[in-house]
């Protein structure tokens, strides 16, 4: 569940998921980036329209990662080096290589090292935008193993830190992944500031106002117009905002600078490099931690308490029977099982965004409903 409850999307079709991803995989392909590279870039970014996270899917195709291909500040064939081996903890520099493959790459190796010695950390610098955190994440829970995710924005600055007047930090998401037993996989996929900048940008092309707290004016009122964040005179709030909440926010925000940037030597938001620009977030370092708990307790345990955990979260009486008690993952996993049966919902502007780039590189656009 990432930020605040997800809004339904305006539906334009529906095509079926296997059609979509191979359509976005061959998008990939024809700028460059090697077949498996491209089956998997489109996995991880077609996972945020099939589960709903629609401001990270492929409304990013055009707005972010066919820029980075075709500017160069991401090389498709780029192959990532290990720095440093220590066993359970790795550090991988990223060489600019696509993230949405990138992620998924780190936290597969964090597996096998947790697969033999309970844990697993890689520690990637030199990465690109990948996304979800929650994709990599579900790696590990796919294995029976916690997945944790942190990614900074590299240089990008767009928060500011309580009281200041100058912004120092970028989204800087997290993500927790965990088995729940037989019932669909814990998943806490979140920005540390209030939304993300694709939540905001996604309304403000929409023409819809945001709730009082995403963004703030200079003065630390509340901005409900997004379009007034990119013209510059809004910035983005921290969770929590407004009021004393916002120092949880701003310190989730900064754990995940050390954790993601600081560790492994990656661009840091308030030091050195562009603030803004096209380079600005170039440079982004990751977190990706797998914990296997069967490698440390009797066989099936974990399996086990955590349909007992989970169980009983679903099982609570709601206080409005309107609303049962669910958990972060459950309708992630409700809305992936109805576009496995029915198609992914897709917006009309960005079907016609879509059949542009199908066009500009000589594909055909996918079958709809």
């Amino acid at each position: 569940m990432t930020d605040l409850d997800i809004a339904p999307v305006p539906t334009g079709v529906r095509v079926p998921v296997g059609a979509l991803l191979d359509f976005t995989a061959a998008v990939f392909l024809a700028h460059g980036v090697p077949p498996a590279r491209a089956v998997a870039a489109a996995e991880a970014l077609c996972h945020g329209d099939i589960t709903g996270m629609t401001s990270h899917g492929l409304a990013n195709l055009t707005r972010i990662y066919l820029p980075l291909l075709e500017s160069g500040r991401v090389d498709p064939a780029g192959e990532p080096k290990v720095a440093a081996d220590r066993g359970a903890a790795v550090l991988l520099d990223g060489a600019r290589s696509l993230g949405l493959w990138l992620a998924g790459e780190a936290m597969d190796l964090a597996c096998r090292r947790a697969a033999e010695y309970g844990i697993g950390m890689v520690s990637v610098r030199g990465g690109t935008h990948f996304g979800c955190a929650g994709h990599p994440a579900l790696r590990a829970a796919r294995h029976g193993m916690v997945g944790v995710v942190a990614a900074n924005c590299g240089h990008q600055r767009i928060a500011r830190p309580p009281h200041g007047s100058a912004p120092m930090l970028g989204t800087n998401p997290l993500a927790v992944a965990a088995p729940a037993g037989d019932r669909p996989p814990f998943l806490l996929d979140m920005s540390t500031t209030a939304a993300p900048t694709g939540r905001v940008r996604a309304a403000a092309r929409a023409g819809a106002p945001i709730p009082p707290g995403w963004l703030a004016d200079d003065a630390g009122r509340p901005v409900t117009d997004p379009s007034r964040f990119d013209a510059g005179d809004a910035h983005l709030s921290w969770l929590g905002a407004p009021g004393p909440g916002q120092y949880k926010g701003f310190g989730l925000g900064l754990m995940v600078e050390v954790l993601a940037a600081l560790v492994p030597g990656a661009g840091l938001g308030p030091v050195g490099g562009p603030a803004g620009g096209p380079a600005a977030d170039d440079d982004i370092g990751y977190l990706l931690l797998a914990i296997a708990p069967g490698a440390l307790r009797e066989p099936g345990a974990f399996h086990r308490d955590a349909g007992a955990l989970f169980g009983a979260l679903l099982d609570c009486p709601p206080a409005d029977p309107a609303r049962p008690v669910t958990y972060p993952g459950c309708p992630e996993a409700e809305r992936a099982a109805d576009a496995e049966a029915n198609g992914v919902p897709l917006a009309a502007a960005l079907v016609a965004e879509l059949a542009e780039v199908a066009d500009r590189v000589g594909l055909a656009m996918p079958e709809v409903r």
